[in-house]
């Protein structure tokens, strides 16, 4: 039986993992995201030292963006990201030129939302998004059973969304686009705002109406857009299971009754919902791009 390596490269953490064809993860370690140079080499170490042959095939889920064009020269490459150190870095060649074996890479959302349709939250459906809310905000998901892909990958987090400078003065924290999605709704922009990290924060105070708002938003735009059959809502911010109620209750009024459907109507606690794998989407998600990239997964 063949074994799988996944990597889950965030912008804060690596997460590694070697599974079987179940997704069952038989061997996991995560470290701190460094320079690419000593991260990537812990990664090699992972997989060197688990066993006398690699893995069948590895995965990436990687921050971003990147460039996911096969025909491109920088295929494999982290590209203009804004964390320090890690523009324009390649990340599959040097997986591929250590193990010679099939790597498969996708963005971090796209890979856990391809873990969530293989064995959590979306099986059974074909067309789905899966938004992470953490240190950066990012979505991406399945449109008829295919990974959303395009001129290069979704880039959910850089919507422009209404932003009421009375109510809510912040400037934004995005350094590209000041307040977009994820300048006034990612971790950091909770942070920047408020002083102290969103979690600290008791349940009634006014960052979760606001936070709420934003989020649902952004939904609004992406369900009359892509019509998604199911919405999952992932990463560190959504670990305050009190959001989403407040997501759906907005989501729901700003809708107004526009669609028909018992989903939004009368369903939406099953319609806007946690990642089915919990925090090992990512991971399990990178699994299941080793498994595509062999056609083990189609």
């Amino acid at each position: 039986m063949p074994l799988w390596g996944g990597i889950e490269a965030g912008g804060t953490k690596f997460v590694c993992a070697i599974a079987g064809d179940d997704g069952e993860l038989l061997a996991e370690t995560g470290f701190p995201t460094s320079t690419p140079e000593h991260t990537i080499g812990r990664a090699i170490e992972f997989f060197q030292q688990q066993q006398s042959e690699p893995p069948a095939a590895i995965g990436i889920s990687s921050f971003g963006p990147v460039d996911l064009r096969p025909t491109s020269p920088t295929f494999g490459y982290i590209t203009t990201t804004p964390k320090p150190g890690w523009a324009n870095v390649e990340v599959v060649g040097r997986i591929r030129r250590a193990f010679d074996i099939p790597v498969g890479f996708d963005t971090d959302v796209n890979g856990a939302a391809l873990g969530e349709y293989r064995w959590g939250a979306a099986q059974g459906l074909d067309t789905f998004v899966y938004l992470t809310i953490g240190t950066g905000l990012g979505g991406g998901g399945l449109v008829n059973g295919k990974l959303m892909h395009g001129l290069i990958h979704p880039e959910m987090g850089h919507i422009r969304i209404p932003h009421d400078l009375d109510q809510d003065p912040f400037a934004g924290s995005c350094p590209f686009h000041g307040d977009c999605l994820e300048g006034l709704a990612a971790g950091p922009a909770l942070e920047a705002r408020w002083g102290q990290r969103a979690e600290t924060l008791p349940l009634d105070h006014p960052v979760w109406e606001l936070e709420a708002n934003y989020l649902a938003l952004g939904l609004v735009n992406l369900i009359c857009i892509l019509s998604p059959q199911r919405i999952i809502l992932g990463g560190g911010v959504m670990q305050q299971a009190h959001l989403f109620p407040l997501i759906r209750d907005r989501v729901q009024q700003l809708l107004n009754d526009y669609l028909k459907t018992p989903t939004i109507l009368e369903h939406l606690d099953e319609y806007i919902v946690p990642p089915g794998l919990g925090d090992r989407a990512g991971v399990k998600g990178a699994i299941a791009l080793a498994q595509q990239s062999t056609g083990f997964l189609r």
